[in-house]
């Protein structure tokens, strides 16, 4: 999900529901307690440098069972965010606690912000040694006669 995409997005909705891959719902009186950019300048194992650039989203909960954040005051904090992210329409990464700090992506189905997983991956594959997937034809089968029941070709 993009910035542009969560702006709209919280327009359109009444309240706000995160949940994780496992379908369970972060409780109600999350926070956010960052909005940021996140830079990663590196260099690949096959020695390409990269740049990745997310607006990162840090979500909280605390014992204030009373707290609930509204459609409207996210949106004011996003804009309120704006000089720091810019004017790009970035990716969005979440944060959140669960045995340690997760990353996650972020997308929408129906009223619910639902928490995707990500997952780690060589970037330069052929340059590493990690041999390229490889698909095999089956050979060509061949039937003799009808195969029935009692007939000794099964």
């Amino acid at each position: 999900m993009k910035i542009s995409e969560i702006k709209k997005s919280l327009a359109e909705v009444e309240a706000i529901n995160f949940r994780l891959p496992t379908g369970e719902y972060l409780p109600a009186h999350f926070h956010v307690t960052e909005v940021g950019l996140v830079s990663k300048h590196f260099i690949d194992c096959g020695g390409v440098e990269r740049h990745e650039t997310v607006a990162n989203f840090q979500l909280w909960e605390a014992g204030d069972y009373d707290h609930r954040l509204a459609p409207q005051k996210f949106l004011h904090i996003l804009e309120l965010s704006q000089r720091i992210l810019g004017t790009d329409d970035l990716d969005i990464e979440v944060e959140y606690q669960q045995a340690t700090i997760g990353k996650f992506g972020l997308t929408r189905e129906g009223n619910d912000f639902v928490l995707t997983q990500k997952q780690t991956a060589c970037l330069a594959q052929d340059a590493c040694g990690i041999p390229a997937a490889q698909s095999f034809a089956l050979p060509q089968l061949q039937t003799v006669g009808s195969c029935t029941p009692g007939g000794g070709c099964c």
